[in-house]
């Protein structure tokens, strides 16, 4: 590189990257996504070839070498290197402005953005055109000197390109913006793929190109037709002519297996919690491993990327789009209900694809809106859709029908009535609380755990809160010091709470480690989580929640085990119901049978109404940019991510304990490394503490919580009082 070098990156922003690097990098990658997508190839490249030569001005390269001191002077100019890159729209014939206009426009901003901009003020070019009477003028200042050099790197990639006016380039610029400021309602698929061209290139550079092979590459599932008598569903057929499928099987009836059978194309798995997803992923890699899908597997969550140990170049193809087969929870699909950025890569990215929806009956009200507009906006996108489940409400089962385009659109698979009878596998007892501590476990609790580890059982506990969770596993590791024991809940830290999760499933639920041991957990081992214990203690919770931990217990289908029994004690409901509705924990544990009762699999549906008659979804209507096929999101914009908060309620925050702070906010700490001492926690459980933590100001703004001397048994204690009382 040489002194006159045009820089695209700092070393400060992903390493340092010159301009002819990294436009190169980007045109190769959308050659590649715009070839698989059916896209006009040509012009695809030429957008991408100019989308950034509005680095070359004096204004981008001078911030580059800024401090974040020197970048809030006031009299920098407002520069977006977008609309200096439409300067060079003349190198192109005029029919071909449009397009290109699409492509580079609004890669990075919004065209308007002012009314959810953070500041106040919007960066977008319509944005610009009404606050700066000068914006124009700033973003060619110095145009005769800075437009050649750029001229040159576009020369040196292979493209033909002249002298540009001034002139000509001001009526470019003001060609873009009267074409934005005409846009209607809709999504841009021009914006979309540059964009998600521009984040593969960044995110891989000079690797990029070793991936474009497995781009959009249609994966090999013959691994899954593997038919076994154990497994009913694997012996039915998958080639219904129907694009969609709902199944309501039982657990351990070949589920996962006849959902891959019925995928025709690239495949998105969704599930709902980070523990059943990171466990899905090892599976699929050691599938993979056993028969090649020939395509490429990623996993997508909020912290993917430290359950990614395949190397840097898979750890940065997560987020990216073109996966052959992705697991990832329905929130990453969100955005394409939402309008949230990045949303039109997403729908490039999914579109025509198969979809697995499991486990859809295990998400809260608000996320179970959520996933029934996702349904309706992959419809729009041609996809096929596969939803599959244990348990569901019969309304919720309609609507689904209804969204999927009814019986001729949908394969409905269930299992057979005396198949279903072979699925029959706990007995269910109800364990009353003590009148004088109706919020303690009783000690009939203590006597069921004694008689089992007497015989050499694994036992799963499971609670509804954290901090329920938290005494439980003081109060059994302190009665029964010498069985093994495992604690497991979202207050770890993120690192370590991977560590939990694979000895769970390495240790405890390994079955040439014989018991016994107990583990104590919350509603994280719901869903997915291959793992199977002789028995349950558990806290009343709603019917299909409780179905869910059932499925924990006697997992295993073997011709041994079919017409064997394990127990599952449940508890009577408390004082306190968190985190659900009295209602629906009345009402589920009402239908339950007891007295060592078998719950049987043909009566499930039956009891499951009776929790659930009506179908109560929230209303997240005002949120969503679709009615009907129609979208209400103009053209080239987007929504900023807290409507995806807003309407969810699912904001959270991060804490960390004060002895890491001091790592925590060091500048030479990785990214990596910080999330991993994150704790995520969300904002209902923070709000009654936020008067009493400072906040960090590094990273992800975590609250700093000392004390937590008794953090690595029990996880993070917001009152270590309330659980260690004083002698």
């Amino acid at each position: 590189m040489t002194d006159t070098t045009i820089w695209a990156k700092s070393a400060s922003h992903g390493g340092a990257l010159s301009l002819f690097e990294h436009t190169r990098h980007v045109m190769d990658v959308t050659a590649a996504i715009a070839g698989a997508l059916k896209f006009d190839e040509r012009l695809a490249v030429l957008g991408a070839a100019i989308h950034d030569l509005g680095k070359a001005h004096v204004a981008f390269q001078r911030k580059l070498t800024m401090k974040k001191s020197q970048l809030q002077d006031p009299n920098q100019i407002l520069h977006r290197h977008e609309l200096s890159s439409l300067g060079f729209l003349p190198l192109l014939p005029r029919e071909d402005w449009p397009a290109v206009i699409d492509m580079v426009v609004a890669h990075h901003k919004p065209i308007r953005q002012a009314a959810q901009a953070a500041d106040g003020f919007g960066k977008g070019i319509i944005d610009l055109d009404k606050r700066s009477r000068t914006w124009l003028a700033d973003h060619l200042e110095g145009w005769e000197d800075w437009s050649p050099r750029a001229l040159a790197v576009l020369e040196e990639l292979g493209i033909t390109t002249h002298a540009i006016s001034r002139i000509e380039a001001e009526e470019a610029i003001r060609f873009a913006l009267a074409h934005c400021k005409a846009k209607g309602y809709g999504w841009s698929a021009e914006r979309g793929l540059l964009m998600a061209a521009d984040h593969f290139a960044s995110a891989l550079t000079d690797k990029a190109k070793d991936q474009l092979s497995l781009l959009f590459k249609e994966p090999k599932l013959e691994y899954f037709n593997r038919p076994h008598e154990l497994y009913p569903l694997s012996l039915m057929a998958a080639d219904q002519p129907q694009r969609h499928t709902l199944v309501v099987a039982s657990t351990g009836a070949g589920k996962t297996d006849y959902l891959f059978r019925r995928c025709r194309g690239r495949v998105f798995y969704t599930l709902p919690f980070q523990a059943s997803i990171n466990s899905m992923y090892q599976r699929l890699l050691k599938t993979d491993e056993e028969k090649p899908f020939g395509g490429s597997i990623r996993l997508l969550h909020a912290t993917s990327q430290l359950v990614e140990n395949r190397g840097k170049v898979e750890e940065q193809l997560q987020s990216l789009v073109g996966a052959s087969v992705k697991v990832l929870t329905p929130h990453q699909l969100a955005a394409i209900v939402f309008g949230t950025p990045g949303f039109e890569a997403v729908m490039l990215d999914v579109r025509g694809a198969d979809i697995i929806l499991d486990e859809v009956h295990t998400y809260s009200a608000q996320a179970q809106a959520m996933v029934l507009e996702i349904v309706a906006a992959l419809r729009r996108l041609d996809c096929r859709l596969h939803i599959g489940t244990a348990t569901m409400p019969s309304t919720l089962y309609a609507e689904l029908l209804r969204r999927l385009g009814g019986p001729a659109e949908v394969a409905e698979v269930q299992l057979a009535p005396d198949v279903v009878v072979s699925f029959d596998r706990h007995q269910v007892y109800k364990v009353a609380r003590d009148e004088d501590d109706p919020a303690g476990w009783p000690l009939e609790t203590d006597e069921i755990l004694t008689q089992a580890f007497a015989v050499g059982e694994k036992v799963l506990v499971i609670c509804n809160t954290v901090f329920g969770a938290q005494k439980q596993y003081q109060r059994l590791r302190e009665l029964f010091p010498e069985v093994n024991h495992l604690l497991l809940h979202s207050r770890f830290k993120r690192g370590d709470r991977a560590k939990r999760e694979k000895r769970l499933e390495d240790e405890f639920n390994n079955p040439k480690i014989p018991g016994p041991c107990f583990v104590v957990s919350t509603q994280v081992v719901e869903v997915s989580l291959d793992i199977s214990f002789d028995r349950m203690i558990t806290e009343a919770a709603p019917l299909d929640a409780l179905v869910q931990r059932f499925g924990r217990v006697n997992r295993r289908r073997t011709e041994d085990t079919i017409g064997k029994f394990k127990p599952v004690h449940v508890l009577a409901p408390g004082p306190s119901y968190l985190p659900y509705g009295a209602a629906e924990i009345k009402a589920s544990y009402a239908q339950l049978p007891d007295h060592g009762g078998i719950l049987h699999e043909q009566e499930l549906q039956q009891k499951i109404d009776a929790v659930y008659p009506q179908l109560q979804p929230w209303d997240i209507s005002t949120h969503v940019i679709w009615d009907g096929e129609r979208c209400r999101l103009r053209e080239l914009c987007n929504n900023t991510r807290s409507v995806l908060v807003d309407a969810l309620q699912i904001e959270s925050s991060a804490c960390i304990l004060e002895k890491d702070q001091e790592k925590y906010e060091a500048k030479d700490t990785p990214w990596q490394e910080r999330i991993q001492l994150e704790i995520p926690v969300s904002w209902r459980s923070m709000r009654p503490h936020l008067g009493k933590y400072c906040r960090s100001d590094v990273g992800a703004l975590p609250f700093v919580i000392p004390g937590n001397k008794h953090y690595e048994e029990l996880g993070l204690l917001f009152d270590e009082h309330d659980i260690f009382l004083e002698n």
